[in-house]
């Protein structure tokens, strides 16, 4: 008995490890409900997804919310969303609720439905960017209308069971909990108004439930080496290298062929790594006082782009960045005495999307860094970084002894050629 409760303790706390952050530790994503209006049978409410991670957005298809009702709740109308499915409503005669299933499932309309059933915040196709990218955008939301439910905050019975995909697995949703009533304010800032009631769930993301394998990779370079680390082999799992295709096959030339499939199962490139996506890392010049890298970002999935696609990187020396050229940055300090953590991304209509496998697949950027006399070097990996993330996953890095290293002398032909030409010049002055 003693040996299955320390396992159960074991993979509880394995659990709660998998979903912790350390680069982002407060990150997640917190579904609001704020009761608006009381009705003969209910209640009118607001529901608000916010994305509060700094660098993982919900990409298409968007995100899928789901919950059980705790007593034998309907839902009369919805605007902003709808349900996957209505259920069986046979019981109900004249108004026919837009759903009477005791678990519904919601999901966010497309652009362009028609004005009557937009909300604020809605229509996006579930797509949500990242707090730390665009906050303004990590929001989304819809307004329902719940019947046979409670009519004060004494009677109703809040949800249970919360699911989130977004768009896959990954996402555990706490328990709803009641909390202090949100505050609006009037649209002249005069006057503030609350919700009748509100309560929260808060969904976390393990990268460990989300997939089995990592779904990026890192390889590395330098400007004093020849040498070029690649991925590491097989990094994101051989299990698609069956159904790779290579570069040069002529099935990329028929139509339709880069539509994504609802599943988002990916069909990817033929490489020894069988990754989606690449990150280069090349240390690419040296000065005096700064030191400069290029960063590289290729996709190898022909069947799925990245808008608002975002990196994460950890790096000691990015203290002091000095400039970044072609990609936006903005430092993560999510612990105020370190701040080793940038988060790249795309600039807005300019290469904020990522494209499909083939030639204009990749993103790129240099970085320019100030150096820190005291820590500085290219010794020992120093250069390359520490951990790496594309869209909140965290990228296979390889092997710390396979880095390209700082040779311990110049080649002998580079040493020679400065001693000949000091040579030649005394041999000119004396004569």
């Amino acid at each position: 008995m003693r040996h299955v409760i320390s396992a159960l303790c074991v993979l509880v706390l394995f659990s709660y490890a998998c979903a912790y952050d350390p680069l982002d530790p407060t990150g997640n994503i917190t579904i609001k409900w704020d009761v608006m209006s009381w009705t003969a049978d209910g209640y009118v409410a607001t529901v608000t997804v916010y994305n509060f991670q700094m660098y993982r957005h919900i990409i298409q298809p968007g995100w899928t919310l789901g919950w059980a009702w705790a007593k034998k709740e309907v839902i009369w109308s919805v605007v902003g969303s709808q349900t996957t499915e209505q259920g069986d409503c046979s019981k109900f005669k004249g108004n026919i609720p837009h759903c009477c299933k005791k678990t519904p499932t919601v999901v966010d309309l497309l652009p362009g439905v028609p004005y009557n059933q937009q909300f604020s915040n809605c229509c996006k196709g579930g797509v949500v960017a990242a707090w730390g990218q665009d906050p303004s955008q990590a929001i989304s939301s819809f307004q329902l209308s719940v019947g046979q439910a409670g009519t004060s905050n004494k009677t109703v019975k809040l949800p249970k069971n919360f699911t989130l995909l977004a768009p896959g697995p990954g996402y555990t949703c706490g328990p709803a909990k009641i909390v202090p009533s949100t505050i609006f304010l009037t649209p002249d800032k005069r006057r503030k108004t609350q919700a009748l009631m509100t309560w929260n769930v808060t969904c976390t993301y393990s990268q460990f439930l989300a997939r089995k394998n990592p779904s990026c990779c890192v390889s590395l370079s330098s400007f004093y080496n020849d040498t070029i680390t690649p991925c590491p082999s097989c990094a994101c799992g051989c299990q698609n290298k069956k159904n790779c295709v290579k570069s040069d096959s002529k099935i990329l030339s028929m139509v339709g062929v880069h539509t994504p499939k609802k599943d988002n199962e990916p069909m990817l490139q033929c490489t020894h790594h069988m990754c989606p996506i690449r990150v280069h890392w090349h240390v690419k010049q040296n000065y005096k006082d700064y030191w400069r890298v290029k960063i590289a970002i290729t996709n190898f999935n022909y069947k799925m782009n990245y808008s608002l696609w975002a990196l994460a990187i950890q790096h000691p020396n990015l203290n002091n960045v000095t400039q970044v050229f072609s990609f936006d940055y903005k430092p993560l300090v999510p612990y105020e005495s370190i701040n080793d953590t940038g988060m790249f991304f795309g600039m807005k209509y300019f290469n904020d999307l990522l494209m499909e496998a083939g030639p204009t697949g990749n993103v790129q950027s240099e970085v320019l860094l100030q150096k820190n006399m005291e820590t500085f070097t290219f010794k020992q990996g120093w250069a390359f970084p520490h951990k790496v993330y594309f869209n909140g996953d965290e990228c296979m890095l390889p092997p710390p002894d396979t880095y390209p290293f700082l040779p311990n002398s110049a080649p002998p032909s580079l040493l020679a050629f400065p001693a000949f030409i000091f040579s030649l010049l005394f041999f000119l002055a004396v004569w």
